[in-house]
């Protein structure tokens, strides 16, 4: 232990170090209590700030004051020895005692020297590599940090860069800033001044891989090539079976290998020969082939089949630039000038040179007698229709397109319905442009195709089968439609003859102005014989027929309508209509057809489906008059139902009444027999009952006697089994509290011995602490003081007293006076 004092006269602060015993003077001052001195155990140490001087004989140097000398602002590192005390101004750093740093194998300290020192310089770094013990030294600073080892698995490495300049661990010469790669297997610490940037994978090469790279700077690759800034190479596995990217290059992509097989070709672009570039030329390769592509090299549109032509199979070619082309079967020279363009027709395989181009592939295109297909010829511009062949279109024949409008379009998609122009539907049926127009003429129906070239018309009946030339079109009719009619409201190619019929709604006004909306039906045909061209011709001459029509007939009926009155025309409406269209035939007076002329259209029979007041009033009132007929039609109707109701009632009740009297004669014949039932059962159920209670006592009782004796029973085995129990309970009771009661005899018989060892231990070990010395001085001290103290009072004896105790003061004068 170590205590420090003060003293308050010279200002000077020592240090007490233990064991001994210190008294304080008055003027002294204890500073720091008793405190445990430093221990520093073996492979520890401590960092002293402000240490005391010593001497090199390790003796502390004192002033003329004997205060102990300090280093103010210095430190020292002290290791394994005796206790030593804390001197005034001396700090242990971070309070603690630390031990040694041990270090493994492949791992390091960094260390920078604060202060110059044997070979070292203020400022330098260096590593101390493991294993070892690392001995702190004051003038160096121990960074936290523990630097380890990388370990490299095969097919890695280390881009290390230096921080300074330096030589690595290979002895090479480094620029600070400059990177390399440590290609090695096992575990690499980086130098002081080298600092890992990454940890690269080398790339497997195999026969189908190769890597892509590009030259950052000028540099000797692995290989002791030159390589310049920006060039670029392949490496693949021919050159060696794994490759680690070093910090001059840059992988750009990973190269598959492009395998080709018999039927495969490519184009390369800018092909690599003999280690130059040839920009802007082509290289056709064929299968079976296998490589990588260079850099710079590139496939025009990948990997493509070998042309397979069959029989039936064509290729148009066209040439890119002048060149001779060699027939392979009887070796004929051809000239090829750019823009040529000619025909390979198979059985064949083909490969395309690079001086030409596959435009296409053609067919044999089979056409029925009814399908064709436009031929253009290239160099004339004429087109053709081919129809009913085969055909193989030449080097200088095209197909052609022939746009037909939507109408037609939509016709032709609804064939083989005649009255599909009824209807508006959508048209999902994609006609293919080249292919010759084919129309099938429904049954009992015209069509008109025009020529726009020769100008002249064609007409064709049906059913048959139109094709179209190159210069023809249908001849579109637009008519009338909806109710009442409209203007172009149905477009069609094909005109039916007839017979057919038509629907019209019209207003008319009769002589006392009541208006009324009719809807008339007209039956219809056309005076056309099968085959006529000229009255086919006649059917187109009027565009809109149906319009023409009804507004002829229209007009007839308003003027005949306008003549009569409503209740003259409600009651004859149908004469004075057939009358108004048709006329009356001062012969035979039967109508005639109306028929018109121009077109050869007639109209054989009207039909009024309704008639309807177009006025508000005239509408309600001819409305009231037929609810007042069908109230009266329904009230006699009503009359008629209730009489026929009461008859059919009264016979009902009739038929009830005679059914409830014959229900209740079958009712008293049932009671009877009840009542017989009931007689019997009664007389039964009596015998039976004093019967049943008898026995029923009788065995009450034998049951009550017999659980009699067996509650007998069952009760004394229980008061056994209760008494046996409660004996075995008592005597376990017993014996467990026997075995206790040993137990913590033989606990408190332990405990004794125990005690008394460990005060005898205690005693001998504070005897040894104290020691023997300290013991004989704390018996004499309190004589000793005892008699200072009389000596300082000058005392020559005395004696003390409590009071209680008698003196015998018979001879304590001659004491006092010191005579025996």
């Amino acid at each position: 232990y170590q205590r420090r004092v003060h003293g308050n006269n010279n200002n000077v602060t020592r240090v007490i170090l233990g064991p001994t015993t210190f008294t304080r003077q008055d003027h002294e001052q204890i500073v720091l209590p008793p405190t445990p001195a430093c221990v520093v155990p073996p492979r520890h140490y401590c960092e002293i700030e402000n240490p005391v001087a010593k001497t090199p004989e390790g003796k502390l140097l004192m002033d003329q004051y004997g205060q102990a000398k300090v280093r103010l602002g210095d430190k020292e590192i002290r290791f394994e020895q005796d206790p030593f005390p804390l001197y005034p101004h001396e700090q242990l750093v971070r309070n603690a005692i630390l031990p040694l740093r041990v270090l493994e194998v492949n791992t390091a300290l960094r260390l920078k020297a604060t202060r110059d020192f044997d070979d070292k310089v203020a400022g330098d770094e260096w590593l101390f590599e493991g294993p070892g013990t690392y001995i702190p030294r004051i003038e160096v600073d121990v960074s936290e940090e523990v630097v380890h080892a990388t370990t490299l698995a095969p097919n890695t490495g280390l881009l290390l860069r230096a921080r300074n300049a330096c030589k690595d661990r290979t002895g090479i010469e480094r620029k600070a800033g400059e990177e390399w790669l440590y290609a090695g297997e096992g575990s690499y610490l980086p130098g002081i001044d080298e600092e890992i940037v990454n940890v690269p994978k080398a790339t497997i090469l195999h026969d189908d891989l190769a890597l892509h790279v590009e030259a950052i700077r000028n540099f000797t690759d692995v290989f002791g090539k030159k390589r310049k800034a920006g060039a670029q190479w392949l490496i693949t596995s021919e050159d060696t079976e794994s490759y680690l990217l070093g910090p001059n290059e840059r992988l750009i992509e990973k190269v598959a290998r492009i395998v080709l097989c018999r039927t495969h070709y490519c184009v390369v672009m800018d092909p690599l020969k003999n280690g130059k570039q040839m920009l802007g030329q082509k290289e056709v390769r064929r299968g079976c082939l296998a490589f990588f592509l260079h850099p710079g090299e590139r496939l025009e549109q990948g990997i493509e089949d070998v042309h397979v032509l069959e029989n039936e199979e064509a290729l148009l070619l066209t040439a890119n630039e002048g060149f001779e082309e060699t027939d392979p079967t009887d070796g004929a020279v051809t000239v090829r000038k750019p823009g040529d363009r000619w025909m390979i027709y198979g059985p064949r395989e083909y490969v395309p040179m690079v001086q030409t181009t596959v435009l296409e592939r053609r067919h044999t295109i089979p056409l029925h007698d009814n399908e064709g297909i436009y031929v253009r010829d290239t160099k004339s511009g004429i087109v053709r229709a081919v129809i009913g062949e085969t055909y193989m279109l030449a080097p200088n024949e095209e197909l052609w397109a022939k746009e037909v409008p939507k109408v037609v379009s939509e016709t032709l998609a609804a064939q083989g319905d005649p009255k599909a122009y009824l209807e508006k539907k959508s048209c999902a049926f994609k006609r293919d442009p080249t292919r010759v127009v084919t129309y099938s003429v429904p049954h009992n129906s015209v069509v008109q195709v025009y020529d726009l070239k020769s100008r002249k018309s064609r007409i064709v009946f049906g059913p048959d089968m139109v094709k179209l030339g190159p210069d023809e079109s249908f001849t579109v009719v637009r008519l009338s439609g909806g109710k009442p009619k409209q203007a172009n409201q149905i477009s069609t190619v094909a005109i039916s003859l007839g017979p057919d019929f038509m629907t019209d709604i019209i207003t008319v006004e009769t002589s006392d102005h009541a208006r009324l909306s009719l809807q008339l039906a007209y039956n219809w045909q056309f005076d056309v014989k099968w085959g006529d061209t000229r009255a086919g011709e006649k059917v187109f001459n009027v565009s809109d027929f149906v319009g023409d029509a009804c507004n002829a007939i229209a007009s007839r009926i308003r003027g005949a309508v306008a003549s009569e009155s409503f209740d003259m025309f409600h009651k004859n409406s149908s004469q004075i209509i057939q009358v108004a269209v048709f006329g009356v035939n001062p012969q035979s007076n039967v109508p005639q057809p109306l028929s018109f002329k121009n077109n050869g259209f007639m109209v054989t029979s009207v039909d009024i489906q309704s008639v309807e007041p177009v006025d508000t009033k005239t509408r309600d009132a001819l409305l009231k008059s037929v609810q007042l007929a069908i109230e009266i039609t329904t009230n006699s109707q009503e009359a008629s139902a209730r009489q026929e109701a009461a008859r059919r009632e009264q016979e009902a009740k009739g038929e009830l009444e005679r059914q409830i009297i014959d229900d209740k004669a079958q009712n008293e014949k049932a009671r009877l027999v009840l009542l017989s039932l009931q007689a019997e059962s009664a007389a039964i159920e009596s015998t039976g009952t004093s019967k049943a209670e008898a026995k029923a006592l009788a065995v009450a009782s034998e049951i009550e006697g017999q659980s009699a004796v067996d509650q007998a029973k069952l009760k004394a085995e229980a008061q056994q089994i209760a008494s046996e129990a409660e004996l075995d309970s008592k005597q376990a009771n017993q014996e467990a509290d026997l075995q206790f009661k040993a137990a913590m005899n033989e606990l408190e018989i332990t405990k004794s011995k125990q005690l008394a060892q460990i005060e005898v231990v205690k005693f001998k070990r504070s005897v040894d602490a104290v020691g023997k010395t300290t013991i004989a001085a704390m018996a004499r001290a309190g004589p000793e003081m005892q008699a200072k103290l009389l000596k300082g009072l000058g005392l020559q004896g005395y004696m003390l007293t409590d009071g209680n105790s008698p003196i015998n003061l018979m001879n304590a004068a001659n004491s006092l006076t010191g005579q025996n």
